[in-house]
């Protein structure tokens, strides 16, 4: 991963790059022909000079190539300083450029209008040039070092975005090679980490375009959510291989050890979140469906019998789409239920076992959710 060089020696480097760049242009503006002539051969030795006899003719050229500062006159016909200033202030690409007022009018409320619209400097006619020349170069200064800190926070912000996504790369190949991992050891359940990732993702949607639980959910958490789903059953790899891989149904005996696989689930992810230092987001709604998934709406579910809310909501979006999904699913010791059957057998859960909202939110995406069973059917 490629390190961002904040080093002393990178910006001053940097700083010398921008200290010649060329010369800098300046806009002047006045409608005395007169006052025009007198600031060009004061400046166009040391800098590019632009020249402009009105204040919609400053706004063009300002507009077509942004100066990197421009000296206004206040009087003109038409549109007056304080106007162009005004408007030069409302452009995106205009309203870094530093504008010195240059006017005749000296009264205090004109300065602080001059002020008031964006101008960074006022200086009164007559002009004297040692005082024109030494503000114009501290201006020019100062926009030059803004210039470079805001390319620097662009490089910056830009490096910092790569590094994110590789971190996020990074992370998604640690899930991939986790539900992986749970997916070897139990080969019969095919694709159903990806039905139900998928069911999860369109049920938590529906919830939050009908307005509900906005306080949990909204399209970045939504992701997140649907990215962990796919841990629900990691807890699974603790699970002996006579228990996991048994083709019949579990003895009472059994099912009891296969009940654990919650605690180790989340126990596995609550590991890892604190070897990273923080419970971070992803890890702590992949810890609510690892251990919650098998809790039950009306408290008889394991492995903490929580009630109702109580329980996560990303849990109890897992229990539906786990529990549908085995329904319709082929196992050794099932067939697959039809689609009718499985939402009746839901339908029956309802209130029990399962969030009532989220099953009217089944209901409401049937179409949806039969087309996520098709396309990624085992």
């Amino acid at each position: 991963m490629r390190s961002i060089d904040t080093s002393p020696a990178a910006l001053r480097a940097a700083e010398a790059a921008l200290a010649s760049p060329g010369p800098q242009t300046i806009l002047v503006v006045d409608d005395a022909p007169a006052n025009l002539t007198l600031l060009a051969g004061l400046l166009d030795q040391t800098y590019r000079v632009k020249l402009a006899s009105s204040g919609a003719k400053a706004l063009e050229l300002a507009q077509r190539s942004p100066p990197d500062l421009i000296l206004l006159d206040v009087m003109m016909p038409g549109m007056d300083g304080y106007e162009v200033c005004r408007q030069l202030k409302q452009g995106e690409r205009t309203r870094h450029i530093p504008v010195i007022f240059l006017t005749a009018m000296h009264e205090a409320e004109d300065e602080t209008r001059g002020f008031e619209v964006g101008g960074a400097d006022y200086i009164t006619k007559p002009i004297t040039p040692v005082v024109v020349k030494a503000r114009v170069k501290t201006h020019l200064q100062n926009k030059a070092f803004q210039d470079f800190l805001n390319q620097r926070n662009v490089t910056l912000q830009s490096q910092l975005e790569t590094q994110i996504a590789q971190l996020d790369r990074l992370r998604d190949s640690t899930l991939h090679i986790m539900i992986s991992f749970a997916e070897f050891r139990d080969e019969d359940t095919g694709n159903h980490v990806k039905r139900t990732q998928e069911y999860v993702r369109v049920l938590a949607t529906r919830l939050w375009e009908q307005g509900l639980h906005h306080d949990q959910l909204d399209p970045h958490r939504i992701r997140l959510i649907a990215k962990s789903a796919p841990l629900h059953d990691i807890g699974k790899v603790a699970i002996p291989d006579s228990i996991l891989l048994k083709p019949a149904k579990l003895t009472p005996e059994e099912f009891e050890v296969m009940k654990g696989h919650p605690m180790h689930g989340w126990d596995m992810l609550h590991r890892a979140a604190s070897r990273l230092g923080e419970d971070t987001d992803f890890l702590r709604y992949a810890m609510e469906i690892a251990r919650s998934h098998h809790e039950k709406w009306n408290g008889s579910g394991y492995p903490d019998r929580l009630v109702g809310e109580g329980i996560p909501l990303s849990a109890r979006l897992m229990a539906v789409a786990d529990v549908y999904d085995a329904l319709i699913s082929r196992r050794p010791y099932k067939e697959p239920f039809p689609h009718e059957t499985a939402m009746r057998m839901i339908d029956e859960g309802s209130g029990q076992h399962f969030d009532p909202q989220i099953v009217q939110a089944l209901h409401d995406t049937e179409d949806t959710i039969t087309a996520i069973a098709r396309e990624w059917q085992d």
